[in-house]
């Protein structure tokens, strides 16, 4: 017989009984939010002090925000890569996907509606007559 492992994350329920399932449950969520708080408040820190290097700030901010995504799937949506979690994660994905075509239409049209509908800069420049 093959022993079939299957890739777990903090957040998926093993098989346990009943009283050991709700307290797993409830220290799994526990983590996770102690983890997202955690989170947001070296967030709030990073943005506000001025220990750090003011250009490495976004790139602190844009690396803490990844983190938050990565425990909230992990710990609330309990994303995993296991065989038995493919819908979530192409769901996920198909997501991600349409918010990011949604996102760069919406950038590449007013990017192309501010090159037509604006007049050309030399009409800008130009004296006023009365």
């Amino acid at each position: 017989m093959t022993d079939t492992r299957y890739d777990r994350a903090p957040g998926d329920r093993p098989i346990l009984a009943d009283m050991e399932e709700a307290t797993s449950g409830v220290t799994i969520y526990t983590i996770g939010l102690v983890l997202a708080v955690v989170l947001t408040a070296t967030s709030f820190w990073v943005a506000n002090t001025s220990l750090l290097w003011p250009p490495g700030v976004p790139l602190g901010l844009a690396v803490l925000a990844i983190a938050q995504m990565g425990v909230h799937l992990v710990f609330f949506l309990h994303i995993t890569t296991g065989p038995d979690n493919t819908n979530n994660v192409l769901a996920l994905a198909f997501g991600i996907l349409i918010v990011f075509l949604v996102v760069v239409g919406s950038l590449w049209i007013m990017s192309n509606l501010n090159d037509n509908m604006m007049p050309p800069a030399e009409l800008m420049n130009m004296p006023m007559r009365h």
